[in-house]
């Protein structure tokens, strides 16, 4: 994917308020795939957030979305389950990778990708983000979220 198959999209947040740059590329991309407003999923991933069984692996200021979220989670998949995505896996342990953030290797539609620490927004093969996480089409998708 080169730079014309970015649109710089922060998925409300400015919008709702929301000052500067912190972890919230999961609730970020959710809305944008998913049409919803920045405070309504941040809100439900806050929710998820704070009533998730505690590990060591949960995040520090786990009681919002802003410094992550885990979305390996049963609840964090069953959310998306209900706002109508399935998930897709394009890489599995030893695989090596299979398919990266670029228009031709991801199908058609709205799609949440799942990349080395990050999650995006991918719209008819258009990165929607706050920044260009494209590798210059070389970042790999562990998998993706589509709209069904």
């Amino acid at each position: 994917m080169t730079n014309s198959n970015f649109t710089y999209n922060d998925g409300g947040r400015a919008a709702s308020g929301h000052k500067g740059l912190t972890g919230d590329c999961v609730c970020r991309a959710v809305a944008i795939a998913a049409e919803l407003p920045y405070d309504e999923v941040y809100a439900r991933l806050a929710e998820g957030n704070a009533t998730q069984r505690k590990s060591k692996h949960t995040p520090k200021g786990a009681r919002s979305a802003r410094n992550g979220i885990d979305t390996t989670r049963k609840w964090f998949k069953d959310y998306m389950l209900e706002l109508g995505f399935e998930w897709t896996p394009t890489m599995s342990i030893g695989s090596g990778c299979k398919v990266h953030l670029r228009s031709d290797e991801l199908p058609a539609g709205r799609l949440i990708c799942n990349v080395s620490k990050h999650q995006v927004a991918v719209i008819d093969g258009v990165v929607h983000d706050n920044h260009d996480c494209t590798r210059d089409g070389a970042r790999c998708v562990y998998g993706y979220w589509a709209k069904v």
